[in-house]
């Protein structure tokens, strides 16, 4: 279940099975029976409020009201709103024959366990006023139906006010919101449940977005016949005095499968410092030209350790032009500061918050769709790095990478993603599938490593990583 549903696809895959013969009761039933379970899975009998708004997700309040009410949980109801004359809600609201208190703060605050039916992940409009209100006073854990009110479902933003939730019930696939932050945070521990819609209504929906993962890219295996040359050939321009960043690409890209790495240094001096470095890469003083004469060079990565300046921009444009794949990052996105037509062409953008914000703009709430726009206009996959980075291709697809742990904010960990993707792209990996790959195995072999990681680390777990998705012996 890789797919992520944007609130739009939700009620359009709501729809197409309801067309299909399964009515819309039927579904709110499940849905309001898929939290009641969770709920009395995770808590113990209390005072339970349901908070219900007068859509979809309200109904979804009244059943989780009365089921729980059936299993002998003292609860009340309190509506924002009566549900709409005739909709699914107002039928299983008419189902409630339990108590109905005020939608009040005073009552929020007296509640032992709060069901936050308000909103559901389609928000129009920020969560303000009276709703806002009552949410704040609440000081129970909440169970959050589909998301946290106030969570955008596609996004992760916050509309006004979002209160946490101890536990999220969402439905058939997960939505953007869930794995992207702040909404991430907010939801606690999340279950997705199945209420019975067919995985077929996927067909005619066609999502977009996804969650990173092995089930949308097939790492490339060796076969017995394999050579270096085969395996492809990395070069790494490397900065006068700063070789630490070229020497942690290096490293990752072998370590990701790379045949063979040259390092292209700018003088003498430089060259001595990369050669006393691991014995396996090769290190060039003899210029751009000679290097991109080899046509076997294929894959290049510009910009760790490289002053962002008008030298790098003509370096980046040079190895493009002559039509080789280029990974971008640090100096090379800095050297496109506010002009993206620079990196046009590259094959791969890794910027962080501050390099997207300098080149492309601030994203704003709605990152997927910045990410998804400078994809578009750059022709270039585009990773915006982060806890939650968001890998976006030309096609308008995205992928949320979901498994990095914080100790990954440290320097010198992004040069490391680049020469992942570097090494897979060498390897003969479609560009969307190797940023999304190098992503999971650069979150993978941090969590592996645990606090107190250092970017140099990184690399030397990555085999662990490869070995268990791609299938070779242990």
């Amino acid at each position: 279940m890789d797919e992520l549903l944007t609130p739009d696809d939700m009620a359009r895959a709501d729809a197409a099975a309801i067309a299909g013969g399964i009515p819309g009761l039927a579904l709110m039933e499940a849905a309001g029976r898929a939290v009641a379970r969770a709920a009395m899975r995770r808590f113990r009998p209390v005072r339970t409020l349901v908070l219900a708004g007068p859509g979809n997700n309200g109904g979804d309040g009244y059943v989780i009201a009365r089921l729980l009410d059936q299993a002998g949980w003292p609860v009340a109801v309190a509506a924002l709103a009566p549900p709409r004359p005739g909709s699914d809600a107002a039928a299983v609201a008419a189902r409630w024959r339990g108590p109905m208190v005020a939608f009040s703060a005073a009552e929020a605050a007296r509640a032992g366990l709060v069901v936050d039916a308000v909103f559901g992940a389609g928000l129009s409009k920020p969560v303000a006023g009276l709703a806002a209100e009552v949410l704040r006073a609440v000081a129970a854990p909440v169970v959050a139906v589909d998301v946290p009110s106030g969570v955008d479902g596609e996004t992760g933003a916050v509309r006004g006010f979002a209160k946490p939730s101890a536990l999220t019930v969402t439905f058939f696939r997960l939505k953007p919101g869930h794995l992207m932050y702040p909404g991430r945070a907010l939801c606690g521990e999340v279950v997705l449940a199945d209420i019975g819609l067919p995985a077929a209504v996927l067909a005619g929906i066609a999502p977009r977005a996804f969650r990173n993962g092995p089930g949308l890219w097939r790492l490339p295996v060796p076969g017995a016949d394999a050579h270096k040359y085969a395996r492809g050939h990395v070069a790494v321009v490397a900065g006068a005095g700063m070789t630490g960043a070229a020497r942690l690409v290096a490293r990752a890209a072998r370590r990701a499968g790379a045949g063979l790495l040259t390092m292209l240094a700018p003088d003498a001096a430089t060259a001595a410092v990369l050669r006393a470095g691991d014995p396996g890469v090769m290190v060039s003083e003899a210029g751009l030209l000679a290097l991109l004469a080899d046509a076997r060079i294929g894959t290049w990565v510009i910009g760790p350790g490289l002053p962002p300046d008008g030298a790098t921009r003509a370096l980046l444009r040079q190895v493009v032009k002559a039509g080789r794949q280029v990974v971008a990052d640090a100096g090379a996105l800095r050297a496109a500061a506010g002009d993206p037509a620079v990196l046009a062409g590259a094959a791969v953008l890794t910027p962080h918050a501050g390099e997207f914000a300098a080149v492309f703009g601030p994203p704003g709430d709605d990152r997927p769709a910045a990410a998804r726009a400078a994809a578009a206009g750059t022709g270039a996959v585009v990773v915006l790095k982060g806890a939650d980075s968001i890998i976006a291709a030309p096609d308008g697809r995205i992928a949320i990478n979901a498994n990095a742990p914080p100790w990954l904010a440290t320097g010198g960990t992004g040069d490391v993603l680049a020469g992942i993707v570097a090494g897979l792209l060498a390897q003969g990996m479609p560009r969307f599938e190797a940023a999304c790959a190098a992503c999971f195995l650069h979150g993978e072999a941090a969590m592996r490593i645990g606090p107190g990681l250092v970017a140099e680390e990184i690399a030397d777990h990555l085999p662990d990583g490869l070995r268990a998705h791609h299938g070779a012996p242990r």
